[in-house]
């Protein structure tokens, strides 16, 4: 239990400290409710800036419909319950006292939210420490992005692959099903979320069809390992 609460303390803490960055960095976010504290985010980049990867098409009906629509029926989701001021990680924290309209649509808006931020047209490379804890934990950057990609192609149906810290501090591969992710009770990974794919269709069907392999092979291309590097060493505070 105190792993739990000591978990959800530093993910509100980096949560909070990489939105607020990104707010200022970007002007200005899309939610124009003054009711909540949860937010649409505007993309950091054009749909079409991760091509020939991820293709504009695909970008925007990804954002645009279907992450807003997760958003928009967490929204209505959390009313009953008084949460607009309630941060997302103590709702998923908490999320077997709710109905699956909260399960299914926070998860959503939530991991999207993670999602868009480790893409991008330059991403950079991973920091000293966090290539030496790979290197620790997986034999080498090679072999990381092998056991990650194996979590992704495995996973079945739709779903998510993850990278996180876990509760002894180490990193973490794993997948988690439909909407669900490391932060809520009973997932099949826990911990702090460093890197969230999003292996579901709806996020590659156009480009890719049914060949997830390769579009698993394109998000190498196309990761933002500044971003992660920055909820690597947040996290380690």
């Amino acid at each position: 239990m105190k792993q739990k609460y000591l978990f959800l303390i530093a993910s509100i803490i980096l949560t909070t400290i990489l939105t607020t960055n990104f707010a200022f960095a970007n002007g200005k976010f899309k939610s124009g409710d003054k009711n909540t504290i949860h937010l649409f985010e505007d993309l950091p980049y054009k749909f079409d800036a991760l091509e020939p990867y991820i293709d504009a098409q695909t970008m925007n009906l990804h954002y645009s419909k279907h992450h807003k629509g997760y958003y928009t029926k967490f929204l209505a989701a959390i009313e009953k319950y008084g949460l607009e001021q309630t941060p997302i990680e103590t709702i998923l924290s908490d999320i077997e006292k709710y109905d699956d309209g909260v399960k299914n649509n926070g998860g959503g808006y939530y991991n999207h939210s993670l999602y868009w931020k480790n893409l991008s047209p330059s991403g950079g490379k991973p920091s000293k420490e966090l290539l030496k804890e790979i290197e620790t934990t997986f034999g080498s950057l090679d072999n990381f992005k092998s056991e990650f990609t194996k979590a992704a192609k495995t996973q079945f149906g739709s779903g998510w692959a993850w990278l996180v810290i876990n509760s002894d501090n180490k990193l973490e591969i794993g997948n988690t099903p439909n909407q669900d992710n490391p932060l809520m009770p009973n997932s099949d990974i826990s911990g702090i979320p460093l890197i969230a794919l999003d292996v579901w269709e709806h996020a590659y069907y156009l480009n890719y069809q049914n060949k997830r392999g390769d579009y698993i092979d394109a998000f190498w291309k196309v990761i933002n390992w500044n971003e992660i590097n920055k909820r690597y060493k947040t996290s380690k505070k």
